[in-house]
């Protein structure tokens, strides 16, 4: 019997039973990454987690109402989770969610930072109003669903487009997850920090309110002056040209990240003072 256990081929049939569990569920967290479908996983862990310990310590009346809760449940994550569902089969009937990209990280992370710094100098010329929040390691897809979708490729010319004065979508944020387009027209939080000065408007203000509850990174462009300006982590940069502007854009949504460079610092102490 053990002989048979440790018989290579049986091995290798376990290896690569596990390797594809674990992998079916590495693309199913992705897929609801940073939508509340994610929230709701972890109250589902929390229910697990107190039947398990309601059973360590025989606490019978929780037992029974987190039994009724795990009966139950099926049901309730096919309702709660419809569009994750929904939007996880119709991938699975493209083809799409085990699909791996022809390009490269670099390629795609190159191609989204020159769409951005294009469409950006475009508007700032032209005095265009944009807010522009790219999501990173924190998911904002809670602020992208009080938006348009859009789930369009991140082209200059669909961003530009978007904010382009007296179109349905221009008036609030547009947010990028990756290489996609994926709302526009979003309210974001808007800072109550009083250190923010006085002459910013409500751009900059949505842009500094969501950098302080996530680590998005998020482009403003004035309209009236066209200056451009970024936001990360509470800290604002201001009057960016386009070379200070793909050195932010290279720090941050680069694999590896690099060290700020001194203009953009110099820049951030004057702003803070």
């Amino acid at each position: 019997m053990l002989d048979g256990a440790f018989d290579p081929l049986n091995l290798l049939r376990i290896g690569v039973d596990i390797a594809l569990v674990w992998y079916v569920l590495y693309k199913l967290i992705m897929l609801i990454r940073g939508t509340k479908a994610i929230q709701l996983l972890k109250g589902i862990v929390v229910v697990l987690a107190v039947w398990l310990l309601s059973i360590a310590f025989n606490l019978q009346t929780i037992q029974w109402i987190t039994n009724q809760a795990i009966v139950w449940g099926f049901l309730v994550i096919i309702i709660l989770f419809q569009p994750e569902l929904r939007r996880a089969l119709e991938q699975l009937g493209r083809g799409n969610i085990f699909s791996r990209s022809g390009r490269s990280e670099e390629e795609i992370i190159e191609q989204n930072i020159e769409a951005i710094i294009q469409s950006c100098n475009y508007m700032a010329k032209r005095r265009i109003g944009a807010l522009i929040s790219i999501e990173r390691e924190t998911g904002i897809g809670d602020y992208a669903e009080t938006g348009i979708p859009v789930n369009g490729n991140l082209t200059h010319q669909l961003l530009t487009n978007i904010f382009t004065p007296n179109t349905p979508l221009h008036d609030g944020a547009v947010i990028i997850k990756r290489e996609e387009i994926v709302a526009a027209a979003c309210y974001l939080p808007l800072s109550e920090s009083p250190f923010i000065s006085k002459e910013l408007g409500t751009r900059h203000r949505a842009a500094m309110g969501i950098s302080e509850v996530t680590d998005a990174l998020t482009i403003v462009v004035s309209e009236e002056t066209g200056n451009i300006s970024c936001t990360k982590n509470g800290e604002l940069h201001r009057e960016l040209d386009q070379e200070s502007l793909r050195r932010i854009l290279t720090e941050n949504l680069a694999m590896t990240p690099k060290t700020p460079d001194k203009k953009s610092r110099k820049r951030r102490g004057s702003d803070n003072g």
